[in-house]
């Protein structure tokens, strides 16, 4: 990365040619997303394409930290503070740069908090979350995944596991 508009040209191709996504003028890039889950992480963003979002997707990019990885550009939006805590259960490497007027406005790596709330369901049938009651779901973040702080379930590393539970909306 750059320190201008999230450009991405770190790494040569086999055939030894420039790597080039072009600049975006405002929005976020997400980089450092392990190789193949560039797919995976738009639909837990819920992007789709149905709203009209413009959205440059590089997979499999050669990248000296992961081997390769996947890199995201997403125009005119910054991600929530609740889709920073997903992003970082299903892609722990990812680091987001916010671009304004084509330039890096601010660059962090996903932190994992110790406890997440509202962006997880909880898969047990009998969790007071699961219910009628106004309760929010909320999960304490562990090495082997996530437990419910109500019921105790937990939800293993397992990113299918973690991703179909994921509740953003």
């Amino acid at each position: 990365m750059s320190g201008r508009g999230g450009d991405v040209g770190n790494g040569q191709s086999d055939d030894d040619h420039e790597l080039r996504v072009t600049k975006i003028r405002n929005g976020t890039v997400i980089d450092h997303v392990s190789g193949g889950l560039a797919l995976t992480v738009l639909g837990v963003l819920g992007i789709d394409g149905s709203a009209g979002e413009v959205v440059s997707v590089g997979m499999n990019v050669p990248s000296d930290r992961l081997g390769r990885k996947d890199v995201l550009k997403i125009e005119k939006r910054e991600l929530t503070q609740n889709e920073v805590d997903v992003l970082s259960l299903i892609a722990p490497e990812a680091t987001i740069n916010i671009v304004r007027e084509y330039e890096v406005a601010g660059k962090h790596r996903v932190d994992r908090p110790e406890e997440v709330s509202g962006v997880l369901s909880c898969p047990n049938p009998d969790c007071i979350t699961a219910g009628n009651e106004p309760v929010a779901s909320t999960f304490d973040v562990l090495d082997e995944g996530v437990r419910c702080v109500y019921c105790e379930t937990i939800l293993g590393t397992d990113q299918a596991d973690l991703i179909d539970h994921v509740d953003i909306g």
